[in-house]
């Protein structure tokens, strides 16, 4: 390490630059979060006005609040595992920068400690990450399947009545 300069510089700034990151994950995943609740508060209300659930609009409004409960605690997990790896990035930068400090001072064992010490933390947050990431993923393909559920349901309606408002014609 002696040899490369830049070497003590980049275990310090990689996981600083990571720290950013996982803010910014943290910061999007939660905003992420408070739009599912909000929709599943929104469905909660238009269900608990509901008298009658025998129909098919109930129906799908149970199964989007569902999906909504899904998607929140993906979404929670996710910022949980985001706030694991910030929290282990700044770790890292810490311990590294305090092997980089304590190397001329003390002897190779203290080193070598704090050298591991900061790959297995470094570890924990890049896991964490994708981690975090993978649970995005599923959250998102909900919210998609979602969207495309009620996409489908308005095109049927929407053809039911152009094929209802053709026959109508015919008969005239």
């Amino acid at each position: 390490m002696e040899s490369n300069p830049f070497a003590v510089l980049s275990l310090i700034v990689a996981p600083a630059i990571l720290t950013n990151a996982s803010s910014l994950l943290i910061m999007s995943t939660s905003n992420r979060l408070a739009r599912s609740v909000d929709r599943a508060r929104e469905i909660s209300k238009q269900l608990e006005e509901t008298k009658d659930f025998s129909g098919t609009e109930p129906q799908r409004r149970l199964r989007e609040l569902a999906a909504a409960e899904q998607r929140a605690l993906l979404l929670l997990r996710s910022l949980r595992s985001f706030y694991v790896a910030l929290g282990a990035f700044a770790s890292a930068a810490f311990i590294s920068l305090l092997g980089a400090v304590l190397a001329p001072v003390d002897g190779v064992r203290l080193v070598i400690v704090l050298e591991v010490a900061g790959v297995a933390t470094g570890l924990v947050a890049v896991s964490a990450i994708i981690y975090g990431s993978i649970l995005l993923m599923h959250e998102t393909r909900i919210a998609v399947r979602v969207v495309s559920q009620r996409v489908a349901n308005v095109r049927e309606r929407v053809d039911s009545l152009l094929s209802g408002a053709r026959i109508g014609d015919h008969h005239l």
